[in-house]
C-alpha cells in the first residue's frame, strides 16, 4: 500500500530575492536622479536674482550637480528596466511563501522610501515658497514631484492588490513607458542647458586659456614693477629660480599659441583663440541658494566685470569665438616699482 502525502513547503529563490534588491536599489536611486537633475537644470534655466550674482565667463563647478545627476541616472535607470522586467517575470510566476514576502517587503519598502524623498523635496520647495522664490521654476519642481509621487505610487501600489495578471503586466507597460519618456525628456533637457560634451569641453579649455592670461598678466606687471620696462617677449618671464615657467595653450598641437606684443612703455597687449564665446548672466552660488561656490573658483568668476555704468572695477576677459586680445595699461599708481634694494 503506498501513501502519498501532499506537504506545501516553502521554498524561496535566491535570485529572485536579489531582483527585489535589485529593484529597490535601482528605482530609488532613479528617482533620487531624476529629481536631482531636473531642479539643477532648472535652477540654470530659471535662476534666482535673490540667490545669485551677475558673472562673466565658465566655471566647471556649477555644471558638478547636472553631470552627476545625469551620468548617474544614464547609467542606472536602464539597469531598473531590464531587473524590472526580469522581477516582474518572477513575480507573474508561483511563488513560495517566502518569496510573496520578500515581494511585499520590497514593495513597502519601496513606497515608504519614494514616500520620504518626496516629502524631503516638497519640504525644501515650501521652504523656499515661504522665503519667496514665487517663480516659474517652483511651479515646475512641484509638478515634476507630484508626477513622480504618483507614478511610483500608482505603480508599487498597484501590485499589493489581486489583479489578474495581463491587467497588471500591462499597466506596467503603460507606467513604464511614461517613466522612459519623462527620464528620456529630462536627460535632453539637461542637454540644452549644460551642451553637448564637446561643448562643455570647448568652455573649459576656453576657461584655462583665461587663467593662463591672467597668470601671464600678473606676470608682466611683476616684470615691470621689479624693473620698470616691460618684457620684450613672453621668454624673458620665464624664472628658473623661482621654478615658474610660461604656460602653454591647452591646445598648442592644433597650433594654438598665447601671444604677447608691447603697446607703450606701460601697455601691452595679450591675444589667445578661443572656440566659444564667453557665457555671461545670473549664476546661483549653490542648490538653493547658502553656500558659495570654492573660494579659488569664486576669485576666478570675480574677475569680470558687472552689467551697469562704467562696467565695474576689474578688467574684461569678455570674448567671442576666435582669435580675442585684451589690452593691458598698468597703473603706477595701484603698480608702483619696488623698492631699489640699498647697497
Amino acid at each position: 500500500m503506498e501513501t502519498q502525502t501532499n506537504i506545501t513547503k516553502p521554498r524561496t529563490n535566491v535570485g529572485y530575492f536579489f531582483l527585489c534588491l535589485g529593484v529597490l536599489v535601482t528605482l530609488i536611486t532613479s528617482v533620487v536622479s531624476f529629481l536631482n537633475l531636473v531642479f539643477e537644470t532648472l535652477n540654470k534655466h530659471f535662476p534666482d536674482v535673490l540667490n545669485a550674482s551677475y558673472e562673466y565667463g565658465y566655471s566647471t563647478y556649477q555644471y558638478e550637480g547636472i553631470r552627476t545627476a545625469l551620468a548617474t541616472l544614464i547609467i542606472v535607470f536602464p539597469v531598473f528596466l531590464v531587473v524590472s522586467y526580469f522581477w516582474n517575470k518572477f513575480s507573474q510566476m508561483e511563488l513560495g511563501r517566502l518569496d510573496e514576502m520578500f515581494k511585499k517587503w520590497v514593495v513597502y519598502i519601496i513606497l515608504f522610501l519614494s514616500s520620504l524623498v518626496v516629502i524631503g523635496d516638497l519640504v525644501t520647495l515650501v521652504r523656499y515658497f515661504i522665503s519667496g522664490e514665487i517663480t516659474s521654476r517652483f511651479i515646475y519642481k512641484v509638478l515634476t514631484v507630484l508626477v513622480v509621487a504618483l507614478l511610483v505610487g500608482f505603480r508599487y501600489g498597484y501590485t499589493l492588490k489581486e489583479q489578474p495578471a495581463f491587467s497588471s503586466k500591462k499597466l506596467g507597460l503603460v507606467l513604464g513607458g511614461v517613466g522612459i519618456i519623462l527620464v528620456v525628456g529630462a536627460i535632453c533637457y539637461s542637454f540644452s542647458i549644460l551642451g553637448s560634451p564637446a561643448e562643455q569641453r570647448q568652455l573649459r579649455l576656453d576657461d584655462r586659456s583665461i587663467q593662463d592670461l591672467q597668470t601671464i598678466q600678473y606676470q608682466v606687471i611683476n616684470f615691470w614693477q621689479q624693473k620698470e620696462k616691460l618684457p620684450a617677449t613672453l621668454g624673458e618671464l620665464s624664472d628658473p629660480f623661482s621654478g615658474w615657467s610660461l604656460p602653454v595653450e591647452p591646445e598648442f598641437e592644433k597650433g594654438k599659441t598665447y601671444e604677447y606684443s608691447v603697446k607703450g612703455p606701460l601697455q601691452f597687449e595679450l591675444c589667445a583663440t578661443f572656440s566659444q564665446p564667453m557665457p555671461k548672466g545670473w549664476r546661483e552660488f549653490s542648490y538653493g541658494g547658502g553656500m558659495p561656490y570654492p573660494m579659488y573658483d569664486k576669485a576666478v568668476s570675480s574677475s569680470y566685470p558687472y552689467p551697469g555704468p562704467g562696467g565695474g572695477t576689474n578688467e574684461s576677459w569678455s570674448h567671442d569665438v576666435g582669435r580675442t586680445c585684451f589690452i593691458r595699461t598698468i597703473d603706477k599708481d595701484m603698480y608702483p616699482p619696488y623698492p631699489k634694494p640699498l647697497r
